[in-house]
């Protein structure tokens, strides 16, 4: 399966968006990301009725995801093409000459088969550096971490502001605080990354952001 996908490796990124539509781009971020609808997120569908919970006051269920409905529409577009046969090739053609990739700046995993996909385009793209957060552990926690593509971070994220998420079984953890020890530096310099690669860096286990 991998050579079908490599011969396809020269799929013009045009055709590519037709298929997955197009990549988004944050000013905060050192390169492209990529999002799906927050509404369709399976944990933090439940966890946005939990007070105190990260996904009680969710950023991609409110601005400019829900001010404009063709932001919407563009990730309900990505979502239905999950299932195509040519999503593998079309994500490659798009982000291959990227240095930094986010999966999921909204929205999470749809299923375990989702998550395999994904570390198929890493692989296809060693070039670039991948990072996703999930909150769906049932789909991390079928595997061994040590399968995980080089080029690629998974980070589970906690459930509750202010609580550490009881994960054992996975090197890479964020969450968020409402305290002092924030280790994400971009409140501080203008909401922008600058220089810091933390989240993609898989020499630091954990990342803390500052509560919105």
């Amino acid at each position: 399966m991998q050579k079908i996908y490599e011969s396809r490796s020269q799929m013009r990124v045009k055709e590519a968006k037709k298929i997955t539509g197009s990549m988004t781009r944050t000013s905060k971020m050192p390169g492209l990301s990529y999002s799906l609808p927050a509404w369709e997120c399976q944990v933090g569908s439940k966890l946005r009725a939990v007070k105190g919970s990260v996904c009680s006051g969710c950023y991609a269920l409110k601005g400019n995801y829900t001010r404009y409905p063709a932001i919407k529409a563009a990730q309900y577009y990505r979502l239905q093409s999950l299932r195509d046969p040519q999503w593998i090739p079309a994500m490659v053609a798009q982000i291959k000459r990227q240095k930094y990739f986010r999966w999921h700046d909204a929205g999470d995993l749809q299923g375990a088969w989702h998550l395999k996909n994904i570390m198929e385009v890493c692989k296809l793209t060693p070039s670039v550096k991948h990072w996703m957060p999930t909150r769906e552990v049932k789909y991390t926690s079928l595997m061994d971490p040590a399968v995980v593509p080089t080029n690629l971070k998974i980070i589970i994220s906690d459930h509750m502001i202010d609580q550490k998420s009881p994960v054992k079984s996975w090197p890479f953890t964020s969450g968020v605080t409402t305290k002092h020890d924030a280790t994400c530096p971009a409140p501080k310099q203008g909401n922008s990354c600058k220089d810091c690669r933390a989240c993609w860096d898989k020499d630091v286990a954990r990342v803390t952001y500052g509560k919105h």
